[in-house]
């Protein structure tokens, strides 16, 4: 599929997903918006494809929403699609599309990410840092309100007290700050951080069942808003009785037994569990 502001390509089964406007650093637009839900839908229909990276081209990973349109940015809406009544925030889109992904989604940020540049990869399971990386929540210096479902993943990220600092002040901040407050994983030189991400997704890729993995990060996500460590208990019950006597469980403890690499055969176009939650779902929308 031809994109003409992101790239998509697939190496040794992990997808990479970059932000391609590299003369406006990345900044985010409804045309971008429609082709990184199009690269992961790719990437969830592709059985070779065990793990999505996603990064920035040039110096940025995403400098926010494009502002050219000037103080009416905003009030443009590109889509027809609402939620109660309102148009649908851009980000939320991406937002809630990430959170659905069947395969792990790692952020290498390689630069400014700063607005929906941030805000959209709070779904995405381990984001990675340049050094030379920077963050913002500007929205309250904009007038705007945080978006893309942000005030549901922030807090769980880093917690209330880090979320709130940092949405209003909107102040922007350095990698080390950034992983001080627990927003990202690890902080690298720039050189070295798409090789660490692309090893990353290549341990999980080598070494998984690609089923147990989609099913795990579903349990995580969903689990965030369980009410009771029991709901939790029972969705864990549900998946652990369809999955304990399936082909990959077999072969996953008897590889253990024969000390050899696992060969899992279930695919998850064919082999997703009835018992996977169903998340995150709302009226027909995702």
């Amino acid at each position: 599929m031809a994109f003409s502001e992101i790239e998509y390509a697939v190496a040794e089964r992990v997808a990479t997903v970059t932000l391609k406007r590299p003369e406006r650093l990345n900044a985010f637009t409804f045309t971008m918006r429609r082709e990184i839900i199009e690269a992961l839908d790719l990437a969830d229909a592709d059985d070779d494809v065990r793990a999505v990276v996603v990064t920035g081209a040039g110096r940025a990973f995403c400098a926010g929403a494009d502002l050219g349109g000037g103080g009416g940015t905003f009030q443009r809406r590109e889509q027809d699609e609402t939620v109660d009544g309102h148009p649908r925030d851009g980000g939320g889109t991406v937002a809630l599309r990430i959170a659905r992904s069947l395969k792990p989604v790692i952020g290498a940020i390689n630069g400014p990410a700063v607005g929906v540049g941030l805000t959209l990869t709070l779904p995405m399971d381990v984001r990675l840092a340049s050094d030379t990386a920077r963050f913002g929540l500007v929205f309250a210096r904009r007038g705007i309100v945080t978006e893309a479902a942000s005030s549901w993943f922030l807090p769980r990220i880093v917690g209330i007290a880090q979320a709130m600092e940092w949405a209003a002040t909107g102040r922007v901040f350095d990698a080390a700050e950034a992983l001080a407050g627990r927003l990202v994983s690890r902080v690298y030189p720039g050189e070295e951080l798409l090789p660490a991400a692309y090893a990353l997704a290549r341990e999980i890729a080598d070494n998984t069942s690609p089923v147990a993995v989609a099913a795990i990060r579903r349990l995580m996500w969903s689990g965030l808003s369980s009410p009771t460590p029991w709901d939790a208990h029972a969705a864990d019950s549900r998946l652990m009785a369809e999955l304990g006597t399936a082909p990959d469980a077999v072969e996953g403890v008897t590889s253990f037994l024969e000390k050899r690499q696992a060969d899992f055969p279930m695919k998850i176009s064919a082999d997703l569990p009835g018992g996977l939650p169903d998340w995150p779902y709302r009226d027909g929308h995702v």
